[in-house]
């Protein structure tokens, strides 16, 4: 009778530790928090793609970088540092016989080495007529886009007007207009009328 109770007994405690012993553990699992999203990435500015066939101008450094069109019509007017720019209208300025154009290769703004001798008397007459104020108008064909022809036209007349500094001719007489490819003085489509409009023209007004 002891025996039995004791047996009795036992059995539960038995169950009770093959319970605890055989029942295996839940892995432990861990929830990674979410990282704080992070401040967008600043938005990439492309410049638009030079048009095909016609290049990218270069810059100060011999860098290229794409080309800024300026306004139709837009005028510039150089001076000294600081100084007030004139309202200026290009209709008060007229034509000069003793002003001759310049021109340039296509696609340039370059002052070829004839157009330079040009430019020399030009300046010349310049110096020698002081109470002139000059409009410098840039010019080009008709290839190429209309932005990109306004653009090449101030080249064209900023580089006129630089040559003319150098010989003596001041800066703040000068006023720069581009016209791209809207005032052409020959319509045919070939080479030689086309290099007709690849100019720098001239206009003067007394002050």
């Amino acid at each position: 009778m002891v025996q039995r109770r004791a047996i009795v007994l036992v059995f539960p405690v038995l169950l009770l530790t093959l319970f605890l012993v055989g029942c295996p553990k839940r892995p432990a699992t861990t929830t990674a928090a979410a990282p704080a999203p992070s401040a967008p990435a600043p938005a990439v500015s492309t410049a638009p793609a030079p048009t095909p066939g016609m290049g990218t101008m270069p810059g100060a450094a011999g860098a290229t970088r794409p080309v800024t069109p300026g306004a139709p019509g837009a005028v510039t007017t150089p001076g000294a540092p600081g100084a007030p720019a004139r309202p200026l209208a290009p209709r008060e300025f007229v034509a000069s016989a003793d002003l001759k154009d310049i021109h340039f290769d296509f696609d340039k703004y370059d002052i070829r080495p004839g157009d330079a001798k040009m430019l020399d008397e030009n300046a010349q007459w310049m110096k020698a007529n002081p109470r002139y104020l000059i409009l410098i108008e840039g010019h080009c064909d008709e290839r190429g886009t209309n932005e990109y022809n306004l653009a090449l036209g101030e080249r064209r007349a900023k580089a006129t007007m630089n040559y003319l500094v150098s010989q003596g001719v001041a800066a703040n007489r000068m006023t720069l207009i581009s016209y791209g490819e809207e005032r052409p003085t020959c319509k045919e489509k070939t080479e030689e009328c086309w290099e007709k409009n690849r100019r720098a023209h001239f206009l003067v007004k007394a002050q």
